[in-house]
């Protein structure tokens, strides 16, 4: 979320208030912030100065405020809070919401929330609860209002009114039979639309439902590519267990690519806002990657050092080595995000590989022939044709083997059960630099003879 000029001085204000400790001042300053700035303005305060400015917000205010907030920061910022703030908060949040804060928080203390919430708000949290860390079912709401299939619009309404205070969503209710079977699902456009005798039956639509043990971010991204405001979710069975809105899935999704980004920069996930992060968690969240990437860059150091007398015998060929692993790299990682990225919206599966292998192969073939024309052309007029041919002949073979690689790699990923992002660009770059200057030294050597 960008940071506007207004923004930007009203965190200076607040921080200097907190600074003079003119608290009172700091209240005053506080009066109608709008909760997405109020957002902004923590996530880059210290955990103590945060705390604080928290505790000055309006009640009425406060807890859209903390709900907003990544789940990384609530957990720090109840470590700030007196326990009567903490427990009040926790209550207030959607069962669903409070899991994501659970996630977060040491094991130590989430059973001491979970025994202060009320026993309807203990028995929702503890049915999302009881979900594998990374399915839909830890995601969704147990928190809907439903009706049935014989019910009248006139007797559904009356039921949402009743009801409405306790639904996290209210624009699609499902049909359930008499065994709490899914049945349908009806909108409350439909139902305003509609007699007020008509029969549910008669105007629901066909549920599209996803079982509660799913994947969540494949579960979000099937009902945004639908355009659904929610899905229902389902066990075995196809009972109700609860509904998957379309706020939750953005927010699945938003933290799987911030995920998958990271990784392919070689770089830990932070899992929270930059500002909020101690130093110390940032560079360990880099140096694994780079120690790994120094020890698979020794390969290309290895082959250099066996092709060494060949530079030796044609100087010019060293001027060309950058140019051709960075090409090679940039090939492979072009495929793997690609790849990835259809991976995630479920267009291609872990058996398409030899598909993926083939299309990836064309594709770089041909984006070979493009760039190796062109380095044939050039290096041939500036040095030598025959140097043109090695350049060229290289290009088209680097092209076409980083995309292959890169292209089957998140696949091969997948099939072993490892975070395809992790397998990208890393360890592709790696790969292709060492394979690209042994095909590079092995043309060199046939055009060149020597």
């Amino acid at each position: 979320m960008h940071q506007t000029t207004d923004q930007r001085e009203l965190e200076n204000r607040i921080v200097k208030l907190l600074a003079d400790g003119n608290l009172k001042q700091l209240g005053h300053e506080l009066e109608g912030v709008a909760p997405d700035d109020a957002v902004l303005i923590l996530e880059r305060l210290g955990a103590k100065q945060r705390a604080v400015v928290f505790r000055l917000l309006h009640k009425d205010e406060a807890l859209d405020v903390f709900e907003a907030l990544d789940p990384s920061v609530q957990s720090d910022l109840m470590r700030g809070l007196r326990d009567a703030e903490v427990a009040e908060i926790f209550e207030g949040l959607d069962p669903d919401d409070r899991v994501w804060l659970l996630d977060e928080l040491p094991a130590t203390l989430a059973p001491k929330l979970l025994h202060g919430l009320s026993e309807r708000e203990r028995r929702l949290t503890s049915v999302v609860l009881g979900y594998p860390q990374d399915s839909v079912g830890r995601r969704m709401t147990p928190e809907y209002v439903t009706t049935r299939m014989d019910y009248t619009v006139d007797e559904t309404l009356a039921r949402l009114r009743d009801r409405i205070d306790d639904a996290e969503t209210i624009y699609l209710l499902p049909v359930l039979d008499d065994a709490r079977h899914i049945a349908g699902v009806v909108s409350l456009r439909d139902l305003i639309a509609a007699g007020p005798d008509e029969i549910v039956a008669s105007i629901m639509s066909e549920a599209q439902s996803i079982e509660a043990t799913e994947d969540a971010e494949r579960a979000a991204r099937r009902l945004t590519e639908a355009g659904f405001v929610a899905l229902p979710v389902v066990d075995r069975e196809r009972r109700l267990v609860g509904l998957l809105t379309f706020d939750d899935a953005m927010r699945i999704i938003e933290h799987e690519e911030s995920e998958d980004s990271a990784r392919q920069g070689g770089v830990e996930p932070l899992r929270r806002p930059y500002f909020t992060t101690p130093i110390m968690q940032l560079v360990r969240s880099r140096v694994v990657w780079l120690l790994v990437l120094a020890v698979g860059a020794t390969l290309t150091v290895q082959v250099l050092d066996v092709f060494e007398d060949t530079l030796a015998e044609v100087t010019v060929l060293a001027l060309f080595v950058p140019l051709l692993i960075g090409t090679g790299g940039n090939t492979g990682n072009q495929a793997a995000t690609t790849v990835t990225r259809a991976l995630a919206l479920g267009d291609v599966r872990a058996r398409d590989l030899v598909k993926v292998l083939g299309r990836e192969a064309r594709v770089g073939l041909m984006l070979g022939l493009l760039l190796g024309s062109l380095g044939f052309v050039l290096a041939g007029l500036v040095y030598s044709w025959q140097i043109g041919a090695v350049i060229g002949l290289t290009l088209v073979a680097i092209c076409t083997v980083a995309a292959t690689i890169g292209g089957i790699m998140p696949l091969v990923a997948r099939w072993v059960k490892v975070d395809p992002a992790v397998f990208s660009n890393p360890f592709i770059s790696t790969f292709v630099d060492a394979s690209g200057l042994i095909i590079y030294f092995l043309i060199a050597r046939a055009i060149l003879g020597l």
